[in-house]
């Protein structure tokens, strides 16, 4: 085998490689983890801050997964453990609403007939201000102009305004439920 191919493909052995699967499979639970709990609306508006926070992450958990391994198959490795890993958690939200409601969360009322539901908004970490901000995105100026506002799952606000005529169900506003 010629020297250059040595170099780009050599990986030192099979256990070696079970640690770099073990240590990617670790890092992508603790991160997806840490990134749920920052809540609904930190990924749902992403700035300057939050792409630097996952550069730098993305940075600081390298070395960790790889375990000092800088071979082309180490890569390898470490990104073929991620792709499967994220496959086969994609797989488990489809399959368990369970497991889906725990990791991507409900849509939540923030707002019922023009009143903040101030202990939701503060749960999810929603001020007035960013609230506001979506009404105006609506063409809404005040509180008492929306019907109802819904955190969505992917951290958007969704407003309905008080003139709308709204199809009120059981299964649709159960997870929407004033405390």
């Amino acid at each position: 085998m010629a020297e250059w191919t040595r170099q780009v493909f050599d990986h030192p052995n099979l256990s070696g490689s079970l640690i770099i699967a073990a240590k990617t499979f670790a890092i992508y639970l603790f991160l997806i983890a840490g990134l749920r709990l920052l809540g609904k609306r930190e990924l749902g508006q992403m700035n300057i801050f939050d792409l630097v926070l996952i550069v730098v992450l993305g940075n600081s958990v390298q070395n960790a997964m790889m375990n000092n391994d800088n071979s082309l198959i180490g890569g390898l490795i470490s990104a073929t453990t991620l792709l499967v890993v994220n496959r086969l958690f994609n797989v488990l939200l489809r399959r368990s609403k369970r497991v889906e409601r725990a990791m991507v969360g409900q849509p939540m009322l923030i707002l019922h007939d023009g009143i903040p539901v101030e202990a939701r908004m503060r749960r999810e970490g929603i001020t007035r201000d960013q609230l506001m901000t979506a009404l105006r995105e609506h063409g809404l100026t005040r509180f008492d102009q929306a019907r109802m506002c819904v955190l969505e799952v992917d951290g958007s606000i969704s407003v309905v305004p008080m003139d709308t005529e709204t199809l009120r169900t059981k299964r649709h506003f159960k997870a929407l439920r004033l405390p």
